[in-house]
């Protein structure tokens, strides 16, 4: 499905839901009927990562690799951990793999003209060693998965898993290059299955306004951040054009090539975000260099009645990764 496809398609449920607008949203949840809508939201989830996964079943005999990818903030890791429950109701024991543990240690990593290291480029990973550890799995032999170690920035001397596996079974990857075929690039393109996630918010402010996905995404990273990695909502803010630039360059141009999207946006999701976020943003202090974008923020927020019952938000839920309470290892 295209993406302006899964846009639409995500604009008709909203229509069927009656919650195409912010007005729409802020009246179901002064109704008392936001369970429903978070109810029936997370079911449409639910579908269509199953029915991604029955793409991938008809596919297993000859594509084994799946490969996910996405803009920052878009669901990509609870989407990842969704599917392998998927495929397991299908009867496949599927291995997950971190394309993370493939950094180079940080002494080899490339930097950036600032002299800051590079995280995100291609360079940053260990090519030869994934596209070798890659063949090996695919052809059946025992593989040691390297441990990257974050706080010292080198690889462990053990691994992170001793991995063999068996005909058909899957290996699933989520990193921001899965879809460029260099990442992979000793196993032919007709052997992966690609899957793009993203963030298509189908909710309008007006008739000729959409929500902004890109400032959706940046709600979610903001709260996120601030809640597991300690990151202020300014430091957030001040590195958002950096992460922009980054998907320009190693997600964008290869969004055309997948065999799946999944829209992960919910439609009540800023209702929930808008408590969390309020509360970071007014943190910022005048004298700070973006307390103008973050009182635009806060500008934004107010448009929303906030939910502040999260009870009907399961713990599968893609939400979850940003506001907490996930049953998976989502940071």
């Amino acid at each position: 499905m295209s993406f302006q496809k899964t846009l639409e398609a995500s604009q008709e449920w909203a229509r069927i839901l009656h919650c195409s607008y912010v007005t729409d949203l802020n009246e179901i949840v002064e109704n008392g009927n936001i369970g429903e809508l978070i109810r029936v939201s997370e079911a449409l989830h639910e579908k269509r990562i199953a029915n991604i996964a029955d793409e991938i079943v008809r596919k297993i005999a000859t594509r084994r690799l799946v490969l996910i990818a996405g803009p920052s903030s878009s669901g990509k890791t609870s989407f990842a951990q969704r599917l392998r429950v998927q495929l397991r109701v299908m009867g496949l024991e599927p291995v997950s793999i971190s394309m993370d543990d493939y950094f180079h240690n940080r002494e080899d990593t490339p930097k950036k003209p600032n002299g800051e290291y590079d995280f995100e480029c291609l360079g940053a990973i260990d090519l030869p060693l994934f596209n070798h550890d890659l063949q090996k799995l695919l052809s059946g032999e025992l593989v040691r998965i390297p441990k990257f170690n974050f706080k010292k920035g080198i690889r462990d001397s053990k691994p992170s898993a001793v991995i063999q596996l068996k005909p058909n079974q899957p290996i699933i990857i989520e990193g921001i290059h899965g879809l460029n075929d260099r990442v992979s690039s000793s196993i032919p393109r007709e052997e992966k299955f690609k899957v793009y996630v993203s963030s298509l918010t189908p909710l309008y402010m007006n008739e000729e306004v959409r929500i902004s996905t890109t400032q959706a995404r940046l709600f979610r990273r903001i709260v996120r951040d601030y809640r597991t990695r300690g990151t202020s909502a300014a430091e957030t803010i001040r590195r958002w054009p950096t992460v922009l630039e980054g998907e320009q360059k190693n997600i964008y141009p290869f969004q055309d090539e997948v065999d799946a999207t999944f829209n992960s946006a919910l439609l009540y999701e800023l209702a929930v975000l808008k408590k969390y976020a309020m509360y970071m943003l007014s943190e910022i202090p005048p004298e700070d260099d973006v307390y103008g974008r973050a009182e635009e923020l806060l500008a934004f927020c107010r448009y929303f009645k906030a939910i502040i019952d999260e009870k009907d938000i399961p713990n599968t839920s893609i939400l979850r990764e940003f506001i907490g309470g996930s049953c998976f290892d989502v940071g």
